[in-house]
């Protein structure tokens, strides 16, 4: 005796399930940076990418209008893996504590290759697309300083420091628990001392929260 197919028993045949908008995004910049390893930037094409993503141009294009856009998530979510934006309860921490929580080098900060690389196009291409520059630039080292600012101001608030101008004094801490990038635009092939950024964040630290009269633990 035969028994009747259970149609839900059956694998689905046709086309693969189709991604979502942010599996998709993923997809793109993951296969950005792998085509960025293969071929440098000027190997870094739109339809290199798309290949890479194992995609059409069209279905690209219509996620990224153009390089410069897909540079820009780029930057975005580098930001949002190297900066950890803290939670309710980790607000409520001191303000050493919050500081470093937010700011500390972590895993996701080695790759630095293509970050630069984009960096030394919008220096590059600035005088020529100042638009494309100023919004790729955005989405990085401003949205930093925005961040280490909310925190000085909830500092301000809480009593944990006095600090009259929280802007200049958040593009100040930016500056010094970051090596400076200068070198590694001038020689991209500068291999980064990885105990010495840790060493220069825990002193740029502890010199700004002295400097601002907060604890520095």
């Amino acid at each position: 005796m035969t028994c009747p197919t259970d149609p839900r028993a059956t694998p689905r045949r046709g086309r693969p399930p189709t991604l979502g908008s942010a599996d998709r995004r993923d997809r793109i910049l993951d296969a950005l940076e792998a085509v960025f390893e293969a071929s440098g930037m000027a190997g870094t094409t739109m339809a290199a990418v798309a290949a890479e993503a194992g995609m059409s141009k069209r279905t690209l294009y219509a996620a990224f209008e153009d390089r410069a856009a897909l540079l820009e998530a780029f930057t975005e979510r580098q930001i949002g893996r190297t900066v950890h934006p803290l939670s309710a309860a980790e607000q409520a921490l001191p303000l050493a504590a919050r500081l470093r929580l937010l700011l500390a080098p972590s895993a996701a900060t080695r790759s630095l290759a293509l970050p630069f690389a984009i960096l030394r196009t919008i220096v590059a291409e600035a005088p020529d697309r100042p638009d494309m520059a100023r919004r790729i630039f955005a989405r990085g080292l401003p949205q930093v300083r925005r961040m280490i600012r909310d925190e000085l101001d909830r500092a301000n608030a809480r009593g944990e420091a006095r600090v009259a101008d929280t802007a200049a004094a958040a593009a100040l801490l930016a500056d010094m628990v970051r090596p400076s990038p200068l070198d590694r635009l001038v020689d991209p092939a500068l291999e980064t001392d990885w105990d010495a950024v840790t060493a220069r964040f825990e002193l740029g630290l502890s010199v700004f929260l002295r400097g601002i009269g907060a604890p520095d633990a």
